[in-house]
């Protein structure tokens, strides 16, 4: 299942139908609009594999970003580590969802991990989730 929208392409690679999400609305406010953004949803073995990869190990289950370019960057993300882990945050899934997008995003735009980056993140999901 594949949709895109203004340099925003969103493949579902698992079962089932994609998130409704504000996810172009996000990649726009933290990345611009001529950025071209790839977002697909892989099964988790897949996943793994890609995180042992690039990262060297598999733990990184929830999301990878891959930037491309200075305007182009892919970013994966697995719906059942997400929807796992959202609990583990006090979060619904779909908040939780959101904000490892906003991360992911963040960090193709060049943020580091750190309290900026966190603020940032609270800041952007309260404008987007509506908390």
């Amino acid at each position: 299942m594949e949709l895109t929208d203004s340099n925003l392409t969103i493949t579902r690679i698992t079962k089932g139908k994609l998130p409704s999400l504000p996810f172009l609305a996000v990649k726009n406010h933290i990345l611009g609009k001529k950025f071209t953004l790839s977002l697909a949803f892989i099964d988790l073995p897949t996943m793994k594999k890609l995180s042992e990869e690039y990262k060297g190990d598999d733990t990184h289950t929830n999301i990878l970003t891959f930037p491309l370019d200075s305007q182009e960057a892919e970013i994966l993300m697995n719906l059942q580590t997400v929807r796992s882990a959202a609990k583990h945050f006090d979060m619904k899934y779909q908040e939780h969802l959101l904000f490892l997008f906003i991360h992911g995003c963040l960090h193709l735009k060049g943020y580091k991990h750190g309290p900026e980056m966190e603020a940032l993140e609270e800041k952007l999901l309260v404008k987007f989730w509506g908390k």
